[in-house]
């Protein structure tokens, strides 16, 4: 077991792997303006892919330097962002970089599809299972022309459920059409944000 995937007794869980970009994609971010404030014509494409893989949310998740912040948000009517502390007050569509499975991630520039996330000891007692009841994630890492990984592009749900492959292709779509649209929107083309 390696260093950055030590276990820590205390927390029952793997800690999130060590992120050697991140002072790298907090500028990089900083550079495109994103990861700083909701984009209110993005919010439409969390609810489009949400509602493509019959998710109850959908995200779209910036990792800076000691947080995450959720740009892009669906949820349903009345629901509540999914891994936001339970407490009044704050902005909501910002958590600790340690909560949740985007972290993961982005360091690993993979996918993961995580069925009932209790089946997993790395992801079982992470804050977000137990304070939002999040059971089921799928999240691509959206990866920028300079090689790193912004972030993520994500669905949860509140119960178990089999992704399958085809919700693994829909995910890692979503993700590349968001990074061509961010490249776009870099280069001065219209993206629709």
């Amino acid at each position: 077991m390696s260093r950055s995937d030590a276990y820590d007794p205390n927390r029952h869980l793997l800690r999130t792997p060590q992120d050697t970009e991140v002072s790298r994609r907090a500028d990089r971010l900083r550079e495109l303006e994103l990861g700083d404030a909701p984009v209110p014509a993005l919010d439409a494409y969390a609810q489009e892919v949400a509602r493509t893989l019959k998710a109850p949310y959908g995200v779209v998740n910036f990792l800076g330097q000691d947080r995450q912040y959720f740009a892009e948000l669906y949820t349903p009517p009345r629901g509540r962002v999914p891994g936001a502390p339970r407490a009044r007050g704050g902005d909501l569509r910002v958590i600790p970089r340690d909560r949740g499975y985007c972290p993961h991630v982005v360091v690993r520039r993979r996918a993961l599809a995580l069925e009932d996330v209790r089946d997993y000891p790395r992801f079982a007692g992470n804050p977000v299972v137990d304070e939002s009841g999040i059971r089921a994630y799928l999240g691509a890492p959206l990866l920028d022309r300079t090689g790193l990984a912004l972030g993520t592009v994500c669905v949860v749900d509140l119960e178990p459920r089999s992704w399958g492959r085809e919700g693994l292709r829909v995910i890692k779509k979503a993700a590349g059409v968001l990074a061509a649209r961010i490249l776009c929107r870099e280069d001065g083309v219209s993206a629709g944000f």
